[in-house]
């Protein structure tokens, strides 16, 4: 019952508004953005709001407790000459959360964003989270999950979470969890030489009614390993499987891997360049030989002066031999930023590609241009 998870979130939150007059920190800001894009005929206008109130209040002299709670409300409108306007607009929860925590342990419940893993544009860990890279705003929707963290010296952590109520699709998944299932896992991390290494378990039963038409579900178990390091230059990896009691294509086996590194050239003011190569596979068996999707992306950063900055994304399908472009000028006030992006994509990005994100299937089809201003507050 998702109704359930919110009045528990809900009840966390209130349990800390109880305090309010107390509180030691409390804030309100926001952000608001306004964009508008042009793409292969078509022509979009939108307008973003996403007020956010958080305070603090200690609880002893070693454990403090805090709240936030944030909307997103967002108005949207397109035009062409194909068809009559399309207006649409909502106004949701985007973080409802109340959190626990000391030096070493915190224990958040909620409505929150929960990411993880060392890959920045190919991310074979997107589980929990939609960001696309190119997004200027990093927008992700949260989901209802009660997440426990603990830090041991020496930077190594240790998380478990549970998840109800969230019945979307997540992430990179093929299909939603089964309603008013309780999803749970874990994740540890350690240090490594002079980086680190992570291993990473959930569960979920998936509802398989959209790839079956009918009322389907599998169990689902994944475990991962990634790892980061710098030896001059950095050097990260991410690696990932999933077993369905379910074989969906053939397969009850999900497969995907990625490799990274980055390092800033001096050059100027210092370039800094990012590649990654991804590959999702769906193999008989764990260790099979499978064709899948392959993607290479390349990213590149270059700061003009302190104002302004340019950068520049190239991801390539080496099995559809698409390729999708996107350049981004930045310029940066106090409170604001302005945005000015030219993109050159296929017309349609499906969600499943690993280049799709939250946004991939709506802002970034075809070619186009878009400019954002965005106040924060």
């Amino acid at each position: 019952m998702r109704s359930l998870w919110k009045i528990l979130s809900l009840s966390a939150i209130f349990f800390f508004l109880q305090s309010l007059l107390f509180a030691h920190d409390d804030q309100f800001h926001g952000q608001a953005s306004g964009w508008f894009s042009s793409a292969s005929s078509n022509f979009r206008f939108g307008l973003r709001y996403i007020p956010e109130y958080s305070f603090e209040h200690p609880i002893t002299d070693d454990i403090r407790g805090d709240a936030s709670i944030a909307l997103n409300a967002f108005s949207t409108s397109q035009f062409s000459a194909e068809r009559s306007p399309l207006y649409s607009g909502k106004i949701k929860p985007y973080r409802l959360y109340g959190r626990v925590s000391s030096d070493r342990f915190e224990a958040r419940a909620g409505l929150q964003k929960i990411n993880f893993g060392s890959a920045m544009l190919l991310r074979p860990l997107m589980w929990f989270d939609a960001i696309d890279p190119r997004d200027p705003l990093q927008l992700t929707d949260g989901v209802y999950a009660l997440l426990l963290r603990y830090y041991f010296p020496a930077n190594a952590n240790v998380w478990l979470w549970g998840l109800y109520g969230n019945n979307d699709v997540k992430g990179m998944d093929i299909s939603p969890s089964k309603k008013q299932s309780i999803e749970f896992g874990g994740r540890a991390q350690i240090p490594l030489w002079n980086g680190e290494i992570a291993g990473t378990y959930h569960h979920r039963t998936a509802d398989l009614k959209t790839i079956f038409f009918s009322n389907t579900f599998s169990t689902e178990d994944r475990y991962a390993l990634d790892g980061k390091w710098d030896i001059g230059i950095g050097v990260w990896f991410e690696s990932a499987l999933t077993h369905s009691s379910i074989a969906i294509a053939g397969s009850r086996y999900r497969r995907s891997w990625m490799l990274g590194t980055d390092y800033t050239f001096e050059i100027g003011n210092g370039l800094t360049v990012l590649t990654e190569y991804f590959r999702l596979e769906n193999p008989t068996t764990v260790f099979a030989a499978a064709k899948g999707v392959r993607f290479s992306a390349l990213s590149a950063t270059y700061p003009l002066n302190i104002m302004d900055k340019i950068s520049c994304s190239l991801y390539h399908d080496w099995t559809t031999r698409e390729w999708y472009r996107l350049v981004s000028l930045q310029r940066t006030y106090d409170n604001w930023i302005i945005y000015l992006l030219g993109f050159w994509n296929p017309p349609y990005i499906q969600r499943s590609q690993p280049v799709s994100g939250q946004m991939g299937n709506s802002m970034f089809n075809g070619k186009g241009i878009q400019m954002m201003a965005v106040f924060n507050h």
